[in-house]
């Protein structure tokens, strides 16, 4: 069997062009959002995600010279309970992984205001406002460490999250990083009853394709004024493309995305899974980078199997693991107790929690993520 793997490997090894999982359109005709939404629909996947920084700078190279103000699928959907999400993109919030303060969070006479997150010297949260003006922390990721900051400059939540991506990373985000013995050490200059802001924060905002992506833009503190119905997103193509809120009804330009994967629910071992792939879509999806992880997963919530098979393989007779698109095993993501290599072995991704990577038998049935051409 490892020969017959091998040779499927080499076969399709030539047919792999562009790596991006995702491909972004500028439509120059102009239509209010609901119109935008349903053209992007009918001719390609839907309204654009944005889910970080790097999806942001190629909205703004592919428009260059475009209209100032473009729409995006974002809007603000009143009728839901408002979600709390963190600042850095990939984070998942997890109701049960929470550390609040007692009697926290208030949101004061539900008046819907108090979306943004504060912390405390013992490391507990609170709510409040995001136009109070606080001192904050920000972080710098790296291949090996994490560097933390305290900065002494007092902004409002939205100015923090910007001073941070501009000068560092981002907010500081999520239990692994609060939790922290390097952190920690930077809290003992805090004063007891000092609140910082960090990367917590709430909205009713929703992506039109339905993905759970908490990448958020704004110029202004949005997330303290009052809910309007009718709100939709759109970039301003100023310095940074921060963006705006605005009545759905206006016409605006608009951008659209062609999604290239697929999350096919069907229950199959590895090799029929790659077949199937072959046959009637492109190959299995290769992961190269955080960014196509974070858009991987996304597809991996909706499995109905608790792992979806990639096309990363351990090829026993050569002693190496490879992606079946040819691209080299460089970003990795697994967790942390798959040590074993072993023969018929191929690479899942799990589809809750982490969303880790586990090494499984090829005889396994999961569902699996097609890559499309």
């Amino acid at each position: 069997m490892q020969w017959s793997l091998i040779l499927l490997f080499l076969m399709g090894q030539c047919c792999f062009i562009d790596c991006q999982l995702y491909e972004y359109l500028y439509i120059k005709e102009e239509k209010n959002w609901t119109e935008a939404q349903r053209y992007c629909r009918e001719k390609h996947t839907d309204l654009v995600t944005v889910s970080n920084m790097t999806d942001m700078k190629r909205l703004l190279n592919i428009s260059a010279g475009g209209q100032r103000d473009v729409w995006i699928g974002l809007y603000d959907s009143t009728d839901v309970t408002r979600t709390w999400y963190w600042s850095l993109p990939g984070v998942e919030f997890n109701e049960s992984e929470t550390n609040w303060n007692t009697g926290e969070p208030t949101d004061k006479g539900n008046s819907g205001s108090e979306n943004c997150g504060f912390l405390y010297k013992n490391l507990t949260w609170a709510d409040g406002s995001c136009r109070h003006k606080e001192n904050f922390l920000c972080y710098d990721e790296t291949n090996r460490t994490q560097k933390y900051h305290l900065i002494r400059e007092k902004k409002t939540w939205q100015k923090a999250q910007r001073y941070c991506r501009e000068k560092h990373t981002d907010l500081i985000s999520g239990l692994k990083q609060l939790q922290d013995g390097e952190l920690k050490n930077v809290m003992n200059s805090v004063g007891n009853e000092t609140r910082l802001h960090f990367g917590l924060f709430r909205d009713t905002w929703r992506w039109s394709d339905g993905s759970s992506f908490s990448f958020r833009h704004w110029k202004n503190d949005l997330n303290n004024q009052q809910y309007n119905s009718d709100q939709c997103a759109m970039v301003k193509f100023n310095k940074n493309g921060s963006w705006k809120n605005n009545s759905c009804t206006v016409k605006k330009q608009f951008f659209c995305y062609d999604d290239k994967v697929i999350l096919i629910k069907k229950k199959m071992n590895w090799e029929d899974a790659l077949y199937y792939c072959r046959d009637h879509f492109h190959d299995l999806v290769t992961v190269t980078n955080l960014d196509e992880q974070r858009w991987v997963q996304e597809k991996a919530k909706k499995a109905s199997t608790p792992f979806v098979w990639m096309g990363l393989h351990y090829a026993c007779t050569l002693d190496l693991w490879f992606w079946l698109s040819d691209e080299v095993v460089r970003y990795k993501n697994w967790a942390s107790d798959e040590q074993m290599d072993d023969c018929d072995m191929s690479g899942a991704m799990e589809t809750g929690g982490k969303h880790r990577w586990f090494k499984r038998n090829d005889s396994e049935g999961f569902n699996f993520i097609c890559s499309r051409k």
